[in-house]
C-alpha cells in the first residue's frame, strides 16, 4: 500500500514531516537566478530552470531525514509548460532519492476528466506499446466535493499502481468554516467528508490499518483534528497549517494515533 511505504519512511527516519516545495522565483538566490537568466535571458524558461535547480539543492539537503515532500502544482503552472516541465523533473528527482512524494494538486472532476487528472498525476498513459507516466507522483491531494464519482477513478489507480489521495475534510484556511462546519442534521459537514473517506478506503487498508484515502486536516484546528482522528481509525491525515498559519506542535498532537502514526 501506498501510505505502508510513506510510513515506514516516517518510522525510519522518526520524522512525520512534509517538506512543502511552493516555490517562487523570487525565493531563489541570485547567483542561481543569474546563471539561467544569462543562458535563456529572463524567460519562464530561466525561472523555471533556476527553480528545479534551487529544488534539487533542497533535496539534497533534506532526503536523508525527511521522508516526504509535496510540491504544490500551481507554483510551477504559473510559469507555463517550463514550469510544469520542472514538476515533472522535482518528482522524479526526489523519488530517485527515495523520497516519498505528494503533489498538492486538489483536483476533481467526473467521469473522463477525472480519469484524466488521475492518469496524469498518478497513472500512466498509453502511447503506442509504452506506457508511461507523466509526472508519478505517490500521492495527490483532491476534492471530494463531487462525491464519489469524482473519487471512484482515483480509487482503481489507488489499487493498480500503488498510489494514494488526500481529500480535503477540514482545511486549514480561516474561512473553511463557512462551509466545512455547517451541519448536515446534527453533524458537520467535515465528519461527514471524513466518513466518505473511510468508506472509500475500506477496501484497501495497509499493514499499518490506514487505507489508501487520507484526509487533508488543518493543524490551525486543533479540536477538530482529534475529533477527526478518534472517529477516522483507517484514514492517514496529511496536516497542512503548521507554522506560519498559526498550527503548533501541542496542536497537532491530536492528529497521531496511539502509536504515533497516522499523520
Amino acid at each position: 500500500m501506498s501510505f505502508d511505504r510513506l510510513i515506514d519512511k516516517i518510522i525510519q527516519m522518526k520524522n512525520p514531516a512534509v517538506a512543502g516545495l511552493d516555490p517562487k522565483l523570487e525565493y531563489v538566490p541570485d547567483f542561481i537566478k543569474s546563471k539561467y537568466f544569462l543562458q535563456d535571458g529572463e524567460t519562464l524558461k530561466a525561472a523555471a530552470k533556476a527553480i528545479f535547480k534551487f529544488n534539487q539543492a533542497i533535496i539534497d539537503e533534506i532526503y536523508d531525514i525527511v521522508p516526504a515532500i509535496k510540491p504544490q502544482a500551481a507554483y510551477y503552472e504559473m510559469y507555463g509548460y517550463f514550469g510544469m516541465k520542472t514538476l515533472e523533473k522535482t518528482i522524479k528527482y526526489a523519488k530517485l532519492k527515495g523520497m516519498y512524494v505528494i503533489t498538492d494538486g486538489k483536483r476533481n472532476d467526473i467521469g473522463a476528466t477525472m480519469e484524466a487528472y488521475t492518469t496524469a498525476h498518478l497513472g500512466a498513459v498509453k502511447v503506442g506499446d509504452n506506457e508511461i507516466e507523466p509526472f508519478g507522483a505517490d500521492a495527490l491531494t483532491v476534492n471530494g466535493y463531487l462525491g464519489t464519482d469524482g473519487i471512484s477513478p482515483l480509487l482503481k489507480i489507488c489499487e493498480e499502481k500503488d498510489k494514494g489521495i488526500f481529500v480535503l475534510v477540514k482545511t486549514s484556511n480561516k474561512s473553511s468554516g463557512e462551509l466545512q462546519d455547517r451541519l448536515m442534521g446534527d453533524v458537520p459537514l467535515y465528519r461527514v467528508m471524513g466518513d466518505m473517506c473511510e468508506n472509500w478506503g475500506s477496501s484497501q487498508i495497509g499493514k499499518y490499518g490506514y487505507s489508501s484515502v487520507g484526509a487533508v486536516v488543518g493543524a490551525t484546528y486543533p479540536q477538530q483534528l482529534s475529533e477527526l482522528r478518534n472517529e477516522l481509525k483507517h484514514t492517514m491525515f496529511l496536516v497542512p497549517g503548521y507554522g506560519a498559519q498559526g498550527g503548533g506542535a501541542e496542536g497537532i498532537a491530536g492528529a497521531f494515533d496511539e502509536n504515533g502514526l497516522g499523520a
